[in-house]
């Protein structure tokens, strides 16, 4: 069997997981532990984020033609690939709460929904809520007006409700009609 053909299985299987990737994230894992290693795939595994390590030249073929394509110049040194397809900043978010444990993992450089970030770009996106946060936030300020109002007229409600605004109701007008001398 010739190389080629032993390597064009790993050159798919890359261009697959890559194919409907929200996002892609190339990470430095030089001096990582093994204990360490096996901490942070355990913690991307359970999120759904997939993480394995390639041959920089196999990447690069797999890369051809997708909007990984500019990562090629970061494919320098061991590097390993993090990918999810359902939600395009967790495996930036996970690998940067990781390396702060682990001083030794360096993201160098990532893909989201197609723009091509840097270190720096990866970082900032991490810093993004995931979009279950995003969207309980959205809802909880859709519902605090409704909670407020709620409130206050269950409020009103106790205090006499209707018979209790009356009065309030009945002085405006006689203060504004001019008195009678």
């Amino acid at each position: 069997m010739a190389k080629i053909e032993l390597k064009q299985p790993i050159v798919a299987e890359i261009s697959e997981n890559i194919k409907d990737a929200q996002s892609v994230v190339l990470v430095d894992y030089r001096g990582l532990t093994v204990e360490q290693d096996t901490q942070l795939r355990k913690t991307l595994r359970e999120a759904g984020v997939g993480y394995k390590v390639y041959k920089n030249t196999f990447m690069n073929f797999a890369f051809k033609g997708t909007a990984c394509e500019d990562l090629a110049p970061y494919l320098e040194g061991p590097s390993a690939m993090a990918y999810s397809a359902t939600d395009a900043t967790a495996p930036a978010r996970i690998l940067a709460e990781f390396a702060k444990k682990a001083d030794k993992l360096e993201i160098k450089a990532g893909v989201v929904e197609g723009t091509v970030y840097d270190a720096k770009g990866m970082q900032r996106i991490a810093d993004i809520p995931s979009r279950e946060v995003l969207l309980s936030r959205l809802l909880g300020s859709m519902q605090s007006p409704i909670a407020n109002f709620a409130r206050v007229m269950k409020q009103l409600a106790e205090k006499g409700g209707a018979s209790a605004a009356e009065p309030a109701a009945e002085e405006a007008p006689a203060a504004s009609e001019p008195a009678a001398e």
